[in-house]
């Protein structure tokens, strides 16, 4: 069984969403920030960055959320194309969330809503290039139905990020590809699963049991 380390965040829900999407048994190890568990040395030992997600696959540790997806779609032969190319272009796309995606809009979650002085010169500068990679998403979605052609783990890497955009401040309107996409992989039942990994206090129950290989479907 794998181990999860995670926390409800966009780079969390990326792995909770694909072990979902694969059927994998998996344990649930919910971090607290608030405690800094990931900065403790159990958890270093895991992912020497302190930073979450992170799996343990039969003793072999994996961090970095785009690495895990990677080492998840290898280990099943499912969520990356067989073929060079096609494998090719999941990963390009998949490292362009991982380059750009993330990192902007994170910039933008931070200036725009944690940052104790509004600067107003970061925020536009994060929100607009959030949008501007937005617009390349869109541009490809009107060219394919998924990012890499079939649904996959650069749609995974991207959806948990795009689908809180307001909460960065930045508008998906006039995107309508972009839409389109963020309502197809929404309606997808593992990825409505994965979305509550970790679970709510009151959800947290009936959600372990199947983070722990109740995977049926």
């Amino acid at each position: 069984m794998i181990d999860l380390y995670t926390a409800a965040t966009p780079n969390g829900h990326k792995v909770s969403i694909a072990l979902e999407e694969l059927g994998l048994p998996y344990r649930l190890h919910a971090l607290s920030f608030d405690k800094k568990e990931q900065k403790s040395p159990e958890f270093l030992r895991i992912s020497p960055n302190g930073r979450i997600p992170a799996i343990v696959d039969e003793g072999f540790a994996v961090f970095e959320s785009g690495a895990i997806l990677l080492y998840l779609a290898e280990k099943t032969g499912r969520l990356l194309p067989a073929d060079a190319k096609g494998r090719s272009l999941a990963i390009q796309w998949l490292m362009f969330q991982m380059g750009g995606v993330g990192p902007m809009q994170g910039q933008a979650n931070v200036f725009f809503r944690y940052f104790p002085e509004k600067l107003q010169g970061a925020i536009d500068r994060y929100q607009h290039e959030t949008r501007r990679l937005y617009e390349v998403l869109d541009r490809r979605l009107g060219e394919a139905e998924y990012l890499a052609g079939a649904y996959g783990i650069a749609d995974i890497a991207t959806f948990p990020w795009v689908r809180i955009h307001d909460w960065a401040g930045v508008s998906v309107e006039g995107l309508e590809h972009l839409q389109r996409w963020l309502d197809a992989i929404a309606a997808r039942p593992a990825v409505q699963r994965g979305l509550q990994v970790p679970p709510r206090p009151q959800e947290e129950s009936a959600l372990v049991k199947t983070a722990q290989g109740m995977l049926t479907r």
